[in-house]
Order: structure tokens, then C-alpha cells, then sequence
């Protein structure tokens, strides 16, 4: 089902501000200001109406940037997650869904991020009902899904985006080998040319990382991991600006995807104390699994970061991007540590699915992110005990006693 486009003149917003403020002069600063305020106050003015009466967001719209207050609201997150997950959800009549559609297609970049946000949840429940043969329709989060697929189409123009490798066997630019065969020389030349007028990059490799998107007009079965995909690649380029709550979201439903919890996750983990002790290395696991208790669903089948995903299949189209998000959740340092022991079992779980599935690709990236991470926490546990014996070592001097000064 494909979800009427709004045609930027019926906007309420637009047609408010532009009657109201500046309406001689729309390319003055202030115009464009008050009319992203107008836009921002209108949109989440619908989405109370949308949302129980019990949750009050309305006061998110008088502050200064109402956009900005809704994306770092966790209480609205939270509401919007349960009303996402709700057996009901992602039809085509779904108003929600509806929301979120008409919300990313306008050109305001803060309400964007707040789309954005809701991805991971969004991307999770829908690939895990279509993955256990769910009969609700699901046109509603395919529609939001298009969307971003469409506008990210939109903003490649086209064309495929190419990561070019450097060539070994040149010299680089931060030394000059002492002595060069001509034979060395003359292979150097010949790379140079063949390359130059490919990637334009001395002696470099072209590899394509994303083919040209091509225009979608549905989710069709096998472009389904490849749209979504492109979905997540838009929340990884805006992941430094997203709520922590929506990367947990995002780490439990990739743990829940790869469905594989067996003692492969832990094969890393009994190297850990080489360096440190034994002491140490059961302190880091215990963390790790103190990460594993927080994703896990409760007796009353509530849980604080949404509901349980389904194991799916996970092709590599939909694993690259996978992967890139958790680098950043592991290794961002502004990350929490929940999300950082979040982002470490779900690599985990990755591992362990591609040692069962023995896939290549998966098998290197998901090793060399738990290698980082276990390098990672091995640094910060070396840190803490310098830093406690340093403590421990350095002599407290006696404090001198205080003495006042009173005027008689």
C-alpha cells in the first residue's frame, strides 16, 4: 500500500506561518526558524492525540526546539515502542504509522532524527513477523521503510558508493624506501596508470560497497534485507545524534535476529584474563552478563527496552550495516556501558551464528569487533588498576589546621 504524499502547499504548518509571519519575505532566517518551530509544534500536537491520554507530550512543544525535545524524550520513546509493538500495529490504516510517514517526509531535518529513531524498533518487529509468518498486514512499516529507502535514493543520485583501498605496494606518504629496484619502479608505474583514470587515486582499489540504488515502488521478497538495510545505513550516518535507549533497542533486536546462544559467545571471553588475572577476567564477563540479564524478558512478558525479535535470515546486505551500528556501540566513547555490554553480546550472538553458518564475511568482522572490545575493556580495567594503586601508594598528608580570621 502505498501512503498518500502531502504536498508541501496543504501543509497546516506551512500555510500558518506563511499568513502569519514574514509573508513578504520567506528567505529571511527568522521566516525559516518560526516555520520549523509551526512544523515541529504541529507534529507532535497530532501525535498526542495519537498517544494514550495517560502520557501528556504537549509540553514538549513549547520549548525551543520541539523537535530536539521529542528525540531526548525517553517517556515518548517509550510509548511510541509499545504502541509499535502492539499485536495490532503496521497496517496500513495504523495511524502511527501514518505519523512517522508524513513526519520524515518533511523537510525538517530535526524531525527526521526522530523517524530515524524509531528504526531499530520499527526494522525489528517488522522483520521479525514477516520471518514467523505473521497474517497482519504490514504495509504500514513498509511504507515508512520506502520512504527512507526513496530518500536515500534520491540523495545518491545513482550512483554506488565505491571505498577505494590503497596500493601495498607502493611506497607511502610518510616514508620513501632507501632502495628501489627499477623492476619495483616500473610495476609502480603501471599500477599508477591502470588505476589513475579508474578511481582516479594513486595505485588505489576500487571496491564497491553499495550498488546504485534502483526506485522501489514495494517490498518485494528479495529486496526486502536490502531495503531495510539502506533504512539502517540512514539511522549509522545519524548515529551520534540518537538516544541511547534506541541503540539498546537496536543491540537486542540484532541478539534476538542471530538466535544463537550456545558456548561459541564465550570462546573469546576465557582469553581475557591472560593479562590481567583471573580476578579480572571473570569481573568482565560477569559485566558481559550482566548485559545479557538486561535484555531479557520478564515473567509478564514486559521487558524496558520492547519486545522479544524473532531469528531471521541474515544476508550480507543486512548484516553490513548490522555490523557498522554495533562498531559504534561498542567502541563510540560517549556510549554508555550498558549499551557498550549491550552491543558486546549481540557481536557475541553474530559470532556465534556465522561459526554455525560458516560464513567468511561474517566470521571476520564479527572476530575483529570482539577482539576491539576485548581490548577495549582489558585497557579500562589495566586503567583502573594503575589508577587504584597510584591511590593506594601515594602518602595522605596531614591537613593543617584552619585558622580564622576575626576582626576585633
Amino acid at each position: 500500500m502505498n501512503f498518500p504524499q502531502p504536498q508541501p502547499t496543504s501543509s497546516p504548518s506551512s500555510s500558518t506561518t506563511s499568513s502569519t509571519t514574514h509573508p513578504n519575505n520567506p528567505s529571511d532566517p527568522m521566516h525559516s526558524w518560526w516555520e520549523s518551530i509551526s512544523k515541529a509544534r504541529t507534529r507532535i500536537s497530532l501525535l498526542s492525540s495519537l498517544l494514550p491520554p495517560s502520557l501528556s507530550i504537549s509540553f514538549l512543544a513549547d520549548t525551543d526546539r520541539p523537535a530536539r525535545s521529542l528525540l531526548s524524550s525517553h517517556s515518548s520513546y517509550s510509548s511510541i515502542t509499545l504502541s509499535l509493538s502492539s499485536p495490532s500495529s503496521g497496517s496500513g490504516s495504523d495511524p502511527l504509522c501514518h505519523w512517522l510517514y508524513d513526519t520524515f517526509l518533511s523537510a525538517d531535518p530535526d524531525l527526521r532524527l526522530v523517524v530515524l529513531s524509531y528504526i531499530p524498533v520499527l526494522s525489528g518487529i517488522y522483520l521479525s513477523r514477516i520471518h514467523t509468518n505473521s497474517n497482519n498486514s504490514l504495509a504500514g512499516f513498509e511504507a515508512v521503510l520506502l520512504s527512507i529507502y526513496a530518500s536515500e535514493t534520491k540523495a545518491r543520485n545513482g550512483k554506488a558508493v565505491v571505498v577505494t583501498l590503497p596500493d601495498l605496494n607502493l611506497p607511502s606518504l610518510y616514508h620513501t624506501p632507501r632502495n628501489v629496484s627499477n623492476a619495483s619502479n616500473n610495476n609502480a608505474k603501471l599500477n599508477v596508470g591502470a588505476n589513475a583514470g579508474i578511481n582516479g587515486n594513486l595505485g588505489g582499489k576500487s571496491g564497491v560497497l553499495c550498488p546504485p540504488l534502483e526506485p522501489q515502488t514495494a517490498v518485494k521478497s528479495t529486496k526486502r534485507a536490502f531495503i531495510v538495510g539502506v533504512a539502517l545505513d540512514c539511522y549509522y550516518k545519524q548515529i551520534s545524534q540518537m538516544p541511547g535507549w534506541s541503540k539498546l533497542d537496536f543491540c537486542r533486536f540484532v541478539a534476538d535476529w542471530a538466535g544463537q546462544d550456545c558456548e561459541c559467545k564465550s570462546e573469546f571471553d576465557e582469553e581475557v584474563g591472560d593479562a590481567f588475572g583471573e580476578e579480572i577476567r571473570v569481573e568482565e564477563i560477569d559485566e558481559v552478563g550482566d548485559g545479557i540479564r538486561d535484555l531479557r524478558i520478564t515473567e509478564n512478558g514486559e521487558s524496558d527496552v520492547g519486545v522479544k525479535g524473532a531469528r531471521i535470515p541474515l544476508p550480507w546486505e543486512l548484516l553490513q550495516p548490522v555490523l557498522r551500528i554495533l562498531g559504534h556501540c561498542l567502541l563510540g566513547p560517549l556510549n554508555s556501558n550498558e549499551v557498550k555490554n549491550a552491543a558486546s553480546v549481540a557481536v557475541r550472538c553474530l559470532y556465534a551464528r556465522a561459526s554455525h553458518e560458516l560464513v567468511p564475511q561474517a566470521l571476520l568482522a564479527t572476530r575483529s569487533l570482539i577482539q576491539l572490545d576485548k581490548r577495549a575493556r582489558e585497557s579500562e580495567q589495566l586503567a583502573a588498576v594503575n589508577s587504584a594503586s597510584s591511590n593506594a601508594n601515594t602518602p595522605s598528608k596531614a591537613k593543617k589546621p584552619e585558622i580564622l580570621l576575626v576582626s576585633k
